[in-house]
């Protein structure tokens, strides 16, 4: 909505000198959202003046100028430029004569554009100024010719300040208007709400305008909605005026131009500016019809299946059964409150009109102008709410205008059906307020408030009973008005803090693990993506079943994409396909990971939910298993993805690939996180390289696998031939991870270090011997971890050599070498009992 200050200033007290930005600021205070300030972008000199004469003087491209004489201030003075009072100056226009009063622009000035005039040399002459345009001063779109002071009934004195003549000289601010408060949709809204801000006194226009006296015989109205939606007839108010003749060639008064341009709405002529003049200023649509064109009465009905009309914008439209209708005896003529019809339209040639103000249900008017794509300044209004008192004031004030303006007589009655229903009074209990906006008002405060806003307000035993204010159909509860007290009284009352947990409250402890993993992994140089939880026939039976068996999957009823139709049962897909975009633009170097649900019904099993519980009800706890018993069991699963370098390429340093080793890395760090003992396994997955994937147990159970990517699986997805990927059931880790995780003293005894290789078959898994030595070293092994595995000469075939770095130390002594070497024997014997390990010279 835009408001023009000078139009706000009508209604309400607006200091002298109250710029656009304190308007803004005043309204943010009372919840209004500031958009932008409109102005018309022109600076003086900007002058009435007089065309003396003109000589016309053709050139050789074919056109014809005039090299005109125009007084631009009275005779023996200086014009606004400091020039004289008779400038020259070139104009291409042919639609003026002498003895014209126009609109100079004088050297200096600046009209919209920004374009700056000056004087200077064209067809022969020195043009010291320009005669404008409508179009060039801002205020409409009229550039067939120069703007005749005349035609806007304007006969002023020449070098008078054209600025403030034709209201150049005003601003409007823009505010947003949220769905819930289409009173703002006007300026005696806005009017309002300012004053509410500054404490200003309000002037209420509709107090202004007497509504004429109904008469039955004025006017025959009859609404016949039979079909009405919700329950709900689409007309409750609706009143007539007649105004008889009228001469729709006035002009348009310059000031009411400038208003409804600042306010975004064109000029078109002044009847028709007239009602949108009202409009803007009451938040009531009104709609005039050519009373010479009416036959017979007016009847608001739905429309009959298969009816047309043609609109004013000359389109024939088929109607729905829902669309509300004006009709005359000749069938439709407008579509209520969305647009008029065509056969009825006021133009050049009216003399008498009938003035419509009434009041159309909202979800009528929204259906109607959504069904038919006419969004219009009336059905923003309606679909918002208009206020349902003020239809016949509406009336009354635009017949008034058109007396003024239009030259015509209003006929003293008018016809009026109010059938609105009466607002009920709303409960308001003592200290309710207070309780729920946090701030301690007193009844005093609230009651003021309440009645600011133009509530009705009766003190009972328990509070107060309100009735809330006909231009406010959103207040419709009790925490409504709270919300209109804590307004009102200042939002910077309420204080600014944080409210404390109760105890024994916040996050759980799968919470917090998960966040750790995500932090832990995040911190490791990984970036966390989000994909969508959508997959392939073929991505769940590659990625989410290891041995290749078929697997189940639950599909969607209403798939985004016919082709990713399934719920995934892995994470992988959505990671390769987020790899696969970022390196198609450039980013070849990806450590990505992403925590979320996997999807694994069991097979043979159907899932859904027969019944769902009435939305406003509070589910049974029967209703709430059943629930749950309709949905498949669905982990919640980490995923990690490594392709390219994970070591740059640098002066004296070669790039290092990523691989398994890093896959493995990304699971000692999730392990890190959840405080989870992984053992690493020699395992096998249908989408991974054979021999270069690891399972993964947690307490000897199965969690995942961590590996390298099947290559032609890489291939398929444009990824280079090595890509490292990790998955694992993090619901299931933190499922068998102990919860109270120690910290390990840090030894002070210094530490006694030594090296063990072992020969073994080359099938045993290293892990497997690692935990062996380990489990024979005993309590002073206080690390271990492979350093080398080597297959070659000296090595008998079918063997591979472990050599392991070992690191011993005790609590409460300083450990010989004997001591060392004994534990270590202890270790390298266990693994020869489990594999036939032989020690390596």
């Amino acid at each position: 909505m835009r408001v023009p200050l000078s139009w706000l200033a009508e209604y309400v007290e607006l200091v002298p000198g109250t710029t656009p930005e304190e308007v803004h600021a005043a309204l943010v205070e009372v919840g209004l959202e500031e958009e932008d300030v409109h102005t018309f972008e022109v600076q003086g000199p900007i002058v009435v003046g007089e065309v003396l004469e003109f000589v016309e003087e053709p050139q050789s491209n074919g056109k014809t100028i005039r090299w005109c004489q125009v007084r631009v201030a009275p005779e023996g003075e200086t014009a606004a430029d400091g020039g004289d009072a008779v400038h020259g100056i070139v104009c291409g226009a042919r639609n003026f004569f002498p003895g014209d009063k126009v609109v100079v622009t004088l050297p200096g000035a600046v009209l919209p554009g920004p374009f700056p005039i000056a004087a200077r040399r064209t067809y022969g002459h020195v043009s010291d100024g320009m005669i404008a345009s409508a179009r060039e001063l801002g205020l409409g779109d009229d550039h067939e010719g120069i703007l005749r002071l005349a035609t806007l009934g304007i006969d002023a004195p020449v070098g008078t300040d054209a600025i403030k003549l034709l209201g150049l000289d005003d601003a409007a601010v823009e505010i947003n208007v949220t769905p819930d408060r289409g009173y703002a949709f006007s300026i005696r809204g806005v009017a309002r709400e300012y004053a509410h801000a500054t404490g200003g006194r309000f002037r209420d226009p509709v107090e202004q305008s007497s509504p004429a006296d109904a008469s039955a015989d004025a006017f025959l109205v009859e609404i016949r909605d039979e079909a009405p939606i919700r329950g709900r007839v689409g007309s409750s108010v609706f009143a007539t005026r007649i105004v008889r003749g009228v001469d729709p060639k006035r002009p348009t008064p310059a000031w009411m131009v400038a208003r409804l341009k600042l306010a975004g709405i064109r000029s078109i002529s002044v009847l028709v500016d007239i009602t949108n003049y009202v409009m803007l200023e009451l938040g009531q649509p009104i709609h005039g019809y050519d009373l010479d064109r009416l036959r017979g009465g007016i009847v608001v009905r739905r429309a009959t299946p298969g009816e047309t009309m043609t609109t004013l914008d000359g389109k024939v439209r088929t109607l729905h059964p829902e669309d509300l209708l004006i009709t005359d005896d000749r069938g439709p003529i407008g579509m209520a409150g969305v647009m008029g019809g065509a056969d009825t339209e006021m133009s050049d040639v009216t003399q008498n009109v009938l003035i419509e103000a009434a009041n159309f249900d909202p979800v009528s008017i929204a259906r109607t102008a959504r069904r038919h794509k006419l969004p219009s300044e009336a059905s923003k209004r309606y679909e918002r709410g208009v206020d349902p008192q003020i239809a016949a004031a509406a009336a009354t004030r635009v017949a008034q205008l058109m007396v003024d303006l239009a030259g015509g007589t209003a006929d003293e009655g008018g016809s009026l059906i109010h059938e609105a229903p009466v607002r009920e009074a709303i409960e308001l209990p003592t200290g309710y307020v207070s309780e729920l906006i946090g701030v301690e008002y007193t009844d005093d405060e609230v009651h003021d408030a309440l009645a600011e806003i133009g509530g009705t307000i009766t003190a009972t035993e328990s509070g107060f009973e309100v009735v809330p204010p006909s231009w406010r159909p959103d207040l419709t509860g009790k925490a409504d008005l709270a919300e209109e007290v804590a307004r009102i009284a200042g939002y910077h009352r309420i204080p600014s803090v944080l409210p404390v947990a109760p105890p024994g409250r916040g996050l759980t402890r799968s919470q917090r693990v998960r966040r750790r993993v995500a932090d832990t992994l995040a911190a490791a140089g990984a970036t966390e993506v989000l994909s969508f939880p959508f997959a392939s026939e073929a991505e769940n039976g590659t990625y989410g079943s290891v041995d290749g068996e078929p697997v189940a999957s639950v599909r969607l009823a209403n798939a985004l994409d016919a082709s990713t139709a399934l719920m995934r049962r892995s994470l992988l897909p959505g990671l390769i396909g987020a790899a696969r975009r970022n390196r198609s633009r450039g980013l070849n170097d990806l450590s990505l990971f992403e925590l979320g649900l996997v999807f694994l019904p069991e097979a043979g099993r159907t899932y859904g939910t027969p019944g769902l519980p009435i939305g406003d009800a509070r589910p049974s706890e029967a209703q709430l298993d059943e629930l749950q018993a309709g949905i498949p069991p669905q982990p919640r699963h980490v995923g990690v993805l490594l392709v390219g370098d994970t070591v740059t390429k640098q002066p004296g340093q070669p790039s290092v690939p990523a691989g398994i080793v890093d896959a493995l890395d990304a699971v000692r760090q999730i392990g890190l996180a959840t405080g989870a003992d992984f053992e690493f396994a020699q395992g096998s997955h249908q989408a991974m390289h054979p021999g270069r994937t690891a399972e993964l147990r947690v307490a000897g159970r199965a969690v995942g696998h961590a590996g390298e990517l099947l290559p032609s699986l890489a291939e398929e997805a444009d990824l280079p031939r090595v890509v490292a990927v990790v998955e694992l059931d993090l619901d299931a880790v933190i499922e068998l991870t102990d919860p109270a995780l120690e910290a390990r003293p840090i030894g002070t005894y210094p530490a006694a270090t030594q090296d063990l290789s072992l020969m073994v078959d080359a099938a045993v898994p290293a892990a497997s011997v690692a935990v062996a030595v380990r489990d024979g070293a005993g309590e002073l092994l206080e690390d271990l971890h492979l350093v080398d595995d080597y297959r070659g000469p000296g090595i008998p075939e079918g063997s591979k050599s472990l050599t392991f770095a070992l690191r011993f130390r005790a609590a409460d002594r300083t450990l010989t070498a004997a001591e060392a070497s004994e534990a270590k024997l202890a270790g390298a014997g266990v693994a020869a009992e489990r594999y036939g390990a032989k020690i390596r010279d």
